[in-house]
């Protein structure tokens, strides 16, 4: 049997309190309260990026056991379209159309094995269904009443359950599938049109919709297999929701009406809210189980963005903070993550604009002395920070100005020795570092902050440009950029960079937010393609770990390893701002019970 030191490379030691930052899954004794104790991470369920539909749509249906495992069907291109997307946990791949083009229909089962119902095709409401084999859909048998904006529930093309719509008038008709025929059953207690479903045939769940004359629902019913049960509503009433959920116990909705981004949980009783979508939107689809989910496409544009919903990620995630004012990229940041400056930048032409963060919306505050991008901003919060060299004239001419902020204006103070763009700098008002940059080449100058003068010091070891790091003026991290290999990372000690082990994902015009040389975060950037990819570094070594939800590159930056910011970037051109937090550690006590 293997030994606990076997496993997790050290032995069971004593404390007198609880050691700072145990491994996860060490165990340990506390010799003060005389009890053994180990620490695990705090969990939580979120939604992330995924691969985007070939082909951009509203109303349409998709099936699926899982986030890994997909089909999308039919929908609003414009126009009604056939098109059917098959999803691998990754990407979509183009597979068989429908027979008929179709929207605001019903849809359900697995990616092998579904079912399309009703829906409008060739400008008609129809009774039209097909089912999907894995390679094909076949016409089969029709519903007894023809209806658009109904809901279906089934685990395969062979068991299923269709109800509600709108057939004219809104219906609660319901209809049992057994492979071959439809048959009448129970109606629903609130005849409604475009409500959600979930389930299967014999234990299903109705929740939301639109009842005459246009009231949006709340109203969720329970299926037994028999009859419909009204239960606890929805917390927020709406209609063209997605979708995921085994049977009338376990069911997710997510979406609607207003492009909303409002994600809910089913535990057979009550609804709870939980995790937003990151993209608020209306007559998407989805598929999957509580645990593992997709939403795919919606309203308005249509949209051809995908979200996987998982459950048991870290604590540590991004999620969605306030946007800029004016969206933009190649622009400084500096601060906290409840605290934050961001400046200049290019909209697609270099701005002076300035905007101060509280940790959920930004503010315009008085602008730069001097428009300009590709510049370095650092500073501890949102009222003590510097911008850094850069450019102007559309980022060719570069700047050696910087300029110190007060918390109300910007003043012109002592410039750097080298003018240069696209350089990154660390620290405080007080006490920065400027490192690499653009000249008319990469460079790897280094120059050093007093407070009151520019010193260079000693020169990165490998030159480049569009890089990142995080630190203070004498402890620093320098990562990534336009150098060879875009992988690598140096470490500052206050007097020399000291090459260390490279990121997992080379890149340059990303992101870096840390507050020493052990502890950093590096997010966005171009590897290429555009990524969202976020690494962690501990003192030693990069992990990876959640990605943003939105790829981008030329981003600014804000707080640390633990908390921090990602702001602006491109393409395209954003305003969007990200908020990271570390993975919180629960600490248990273990007993004999």
């Amino acid at each position: 049997m293997a030994e606990y030191k076997g496993i997790h490379g050290t032995k069971i030691q004593n404390y007198t309190t609880d050691p700072d930052n145990p491994i996860t899954g060490q165990v340990w004794y506390n010799e003060t309260d005389q009890v053994m104790k180990f620490q695990y991470p705090t969990t939580t369920a979120a939604w992330s990026t995924g691969g985007n539909l070939n082909t951009a749509r509203v109303d349409l249906a998709g099936a699926g056991a899982s986030n890994t495992s997909g089909l999308a069907f039919g929908g609003e291109a414009p126009p009604p379209v056939g098109n059917t997307e098959s999803y691998n946990g990754s990407t979509w791949t183009e597979v068989n159309d429908l027979s008929t083009a179709r929207v605001l229909f019903g849809g359900d089962g697995s990616q092998t094995s579904a079912l399309a119902a009703g829906g409008i095709a060739t400008g008609v409401v129809t009774a039209n269904v097909e089912t999907w084999n894995g390679t094909s859909w076949t016409e089969v048998n029709n519903l007894n009443t023809s209806r658009r904006d109904l809901a279906v529930a089934g685990v395969d093309n062979t068991s299923a359950l269709a109800f509600g719509g709108f057939a004219p008038p809104e219906t609660g008709a319901t209809e049992s599938w057994n492979g071959t025929s439809w048959t009448e059953v129970n109606d629903l207690n609130t005849a409604r049109r475009q409500l959600a479903g979930a389930g299967i045939q014999t234990s299903a769940l109705g929740f939301g919709g639109l009842f005459p004359p246009g009231t949006v629902l709340a109203n969720t019913e329970s299926w037994n297999g028999t009859s419909w049960t009204e239960v606890n509503d929805l917390n927020s009433a709406r209609v063209q929701m997605g979708t995921a959920g085994t049977d009338n116990t376990s069911a997710l909705a997510y979406g609607g009406n207003g492009s909303v981004a409002v994600t809910e949980e089913w535990d057979g009783t009550s609804w709870t809210e939980v995790a937003d979508l990151n993209t608020g939107r209306y007559g998407l689809a989805g598929n999957g189980t509580t645990s593992s989910a997709l939403g795919y496409g919606g309203g308005p544009g249509p949209t051809a963005a995908t979200e996987e919903w998982n459950t048991g990620i870290p604590v540590g995630a991004w999620s969605t903070g306030g946007s800029l004012n004016t969206a933009r990229f190649a622009l400084g940041g500096a601060g906290t993550q409840t605290s934050a400056l961001a400046f200049g930048g290019s909209t697609g032409s270099d701005v002076a604009n300035t905007e101060s963060y509280d940790g959920t919306s930004w503010t315009e505050v008085n602008d730069l002395n001097s428009g300009r991008q590709s510049l370095g901003g650092l500073g501890a919060n949102n009222t003590s920070a510097l911008a850094v060299s850069g450019a102007d004239t559309g980022g060719s001419n570069n700047l050696a100005n910087v300029e110190s902020w007060n918390g109300t204006s910007w003043t012109e103070i002592t410039d750097v020795n080298s003018a240069r763009r696209i350089l990154f700098a660390t620290g405080i008002q007080t006490a920065a570092l400027a490192f690499g940059g653009y000249t008319t080449n990469p460079v790897g100058l280094t120059e050093s902050w007093n407070g009151s003068a520019w010193t260079e010091v000693n020169d990165l070891n490998t030159a480049r440009y569009a890089i990142a790091g995080a630190g203070t003026s004498t402890s620093t991290l320098a990562f990534g950029g336009d150098g060879s290999p875009r992988t690598i990372t140096e470490s500052w000690n206050g007097t020399s960079w000291t090459e260390v082990n490279d990121m997992n994902t080379g890149r340059d015009n990303g992101a870096g937010a840390g507050t020493d040389n052990t502890s950093a975060l590096a997010f966005g950037g171009n590897v290429p393609p555009i990524t969202a990819n976020t690494e962690e570094w501990n003192g030693t070594s990069w992990t990876e770990t959640t990605d943003m939800s939105l790829a981008r590159q030329q981003l600014a930056e804000a707080g640390t390893a633990a908390s921090a910011l990602a702001i602006g970037g491109e393409p395209p051109t954003t305003g969007a701002t990200e908020e990271w937090t570390k993975p919180a550690f629960t600490t248990k006590t273990i007993t004999s019970s």
